[in-house]
């Protein structure tokens, strides 16, 4: 997926969930914070943001606050941070035969009590694809999520009961960036979540963790990166194994 219009500007500080202030070219600018996550070691002063124009003159921001530039040790790393940038990468590349061929392809689809990002069906089997954008790295282990979300519990409950109906369900955790070799969950944050995604695991929902190619003007699912699940046994994301 890719952007248009893209500028880069210094993070000054975070209004409330949805708007922060930014310096462009030397004036204070409000932008829409285009995540509302807390993000408090991606939104730092000083740190470099990147900003989409909107389309629509009628806006009251003129711009979307869509990534930024983490330092890490040598230099930084381009973290996406638009919470929207997953579900669309990721509907190129379940089109692409990420997961293997698909067919009738469909995203956002209610089933039972909850509504999934994409459902298909494969080799006549039907298929449940619930997407989890991912921005939290620390030491190279990226972790989900950064504060704790019941809607994300609900979700991986949803995706167990399919896959005991026989359903193919699949956790696809899109960390918006590179340069991460591991994905577990945010036990210090959401312990629930963690506990959830093992039972999961242990009911057959595969959990797919992948890094993208992300840079200011676009983001593409790239590799896949190692799932570890606390205690539980480890779990593998490799390509051989999605088809």
């Amino acid at each position: 997926m890719r952007y248009d219009s893209i500028r880069a500007a210094t993070f000054l500080r975070r209004v409330n969930r949805f708007v922060a202030e930014v310096a462009v070219d030397g004036a204070v600018e409000r932008v829409h914070v285009k995540n509302t996550g807390r993000c408090s070691e991606l939104l730092v002063p000083g740190y470099t943001v990147y900003l989409e124009k909107s389309g629509n003159p009628n806006r009251r921001t003129a711009y979307d606050l869509i990534g930024v530039d983490k330092p890490v040790p040598g230099g930084t790393r381009y973290v996406n941070m638009d919470s929207m940038a997953p579900n669309r990468a990721a509907g190129e590349w379940l089109a692409a035969g990420g997961l293997g061929a698909l067919a009738d392809l469909r995203a956002e689809v209610t089933v039972g009590d909850s509504r999934f990002d994409f459902t298909a069906a494969q080799d006549g089997r039907p298929v449940a694809v619930e997407v989890k954008g991912c921005t939290l790295e620390q030491g190279g282990v990226a972790r989900f999520p950064d504060a704790p979300t019941q809607r994300g519990l609900k979700h991986v409950r949803g995706l167990t009961g399919l896959a005991g109906e026989g359903w193919r369900a699949v956790l696809l955790i899109v960390i918006q960036m590179k340069g991460v070799h591991v994905f577990e969950p945010n036990w210090d944050t959401h312990p629930e979540f963690g506990r959830a995604l093992i039972a999961a695991a242990a009911a057959g929902v595969e959990i797919v963790a992948m890094d993208c190619a992300a840079k200011p003007g676009e983001v593409t699912i790239d590799r896949p990166v190692r799932v570890e699940l606390g205690n539980s046994d480890l779990l593998r994301s490799d390509k051989s194994e999605f088809a």
